[in-house]
């Protein structure tokens, strides 16, 4: 919330750094009234809006200048909290995650070794038999 507040006076001191700028005339435009122009008579003044131009330039720069250093310092010390979606999904799942125990590792499971051995039977010794006589 504070940070949005501070953006939104950021950007609105850089337009109205920039529209200051624009309206101020340059060390010209004095040469030019010295030598019979007629632009010098204003409702300020000869000097009126320069000086006043320039201190509001001056005031706006000090203020974009304190907003971007507080914009840095939030900036570099976020909430801890989340504060987008995804934030809360993946903050979620890590909790999860640490508060299930790891499965355990069980060994594999394999047929017990006899303790007996198996009795041996004799294998019958096959003989190629002949064929009988015609």
């Amino acid at each position: 919330m504070l940070r949005g507040v501070i953006l939104g006076v950021h950007v609105l001191l850089a337009l109205m750094i920039i529209g200051l700028v624009l309206l101020q005339r340059g060390k010209g435009a004095e040469a030019g009234a010295g030598f019979g122009s007629g632009a010098s008579g204003t409702v300020f003044g000869a000097r009126g809006t320069s000086t006043l131009f320039s201190k509001l330039t001056a005031i706006f720069a000090g203020l974009f200048f304190v907003t971007s250093l507080s914009l840095a310092y939030l900036g570099t010390h976020g909430p801890v909290a989340p504060t987008s979606v995804l934030e809360r999904a993946a903050q979620a799942a890590a909790a999860a995650s640490k508060a299930a125990p790891p499965p355990a590792i069980t060994p594999p499971v394999t047929a017990p070794a006899p303790s007996v051995p198996a009795p041996s039977t004799p294998v019958p010794e096959t003989t190629p038999q002949t064929p009988p006589p015609k």
